[in-house]
């Protein structure tokens, strides 16, 4: 990923009276741990390759009026990937990427390592591993639960000759809870949950032989 070579940043989400603030370096006191660690620079496998038609027509696998996987602005994007790769279809990835969000982020949640290294590039995953560590110092474990995926979009996708990158739109349900080393609550609560509102985008190397989707950026929308 050299020609986005970025200087990696840990900011980290948490939640405190339905609101997400990132966190930047050392934290102090007893804080909500993180339900997913941030960057602002450029972060599952999104869904596997599956047979599309033969035109690059209109983006396939798109239910009409029940409601689009993708925005209208993204519609372009999706147009020149389907150029390129006639294999892709929409709705399969958006399968796929809702699959990688839940993995992701339950992986994330128990300091799953060897799940994060498949679903994540170099960048990301060690943005992961640096607050799983930070968190196993503190004697902290997370009792996460992701209630729902209210919405999951396509809005942006970009297509070149050696890569594309699909950014995806999550807002989710997510309870939150943080518990010291005896298992006594520290933060959060599992009666209520917040509200999150997410952009993961996602990059695969054209012509791949690996039909796997890598989580390359997460951000706040």
């Amino acid at each position: 990923m050299t020609a986005f070579s970025i200087v990696l940043l840990a900011m980290i989400a948490a939640f405190l009276g339905m609101r997400l603030y990132s966190v930047l370096g050392k934290r102090t006191g007893h804080e909500q741990e993180p339900v997913l660690p941030r960057r602002d620079d450029r972060a599952a496998p999104a869904p596997v390759r599956l047979e599309d038609g033969d035109a690059p027509a209109a983006p396939q696998g798109t239910p009409a009026q029940s409601g689009l996987v993708y925005e209208p602005a993204a519609e372009s994007g999706l147009r020149q990937l389907l150029a390129i790769d006639r294999n892709f279809d929409a709705g399969r990835f958006m399968e796929g990427a809702e699959a990688a969000y839940r993995m992701i982020l339950e992986a994330f949640w128990a300091g799953e390592r060897d799940t994060l290294r498949d679903l994540c590039d170099d960048d990301s995953y060690d943005a992961f591993v640096a607050a799983i560590e930070a968190r196993e110092a503190r004697g902290e474990k997370l009792d996460n639960r992701l209630v729902g995926i209210d919405s999951a979009k396509i809005v942006a996708v970009e297509a070149g000759r050696r890569e594309a990158r699909i950014t995806v739109r999550y807002q989710a349900d997510i309870s939150a809870v943080t518990r010291d080393a005896d298992g006594k609550l520290i933060a959060g609560s599992m009666s209520d949950a917040a509200q999150t509102d997410d952009l993961w985008t996602f990059r695969r190397a054209i012509g791949s032989d690996d039909p796997n989707w890598l989580l390359d950026e997460v951000e706040v929308a």
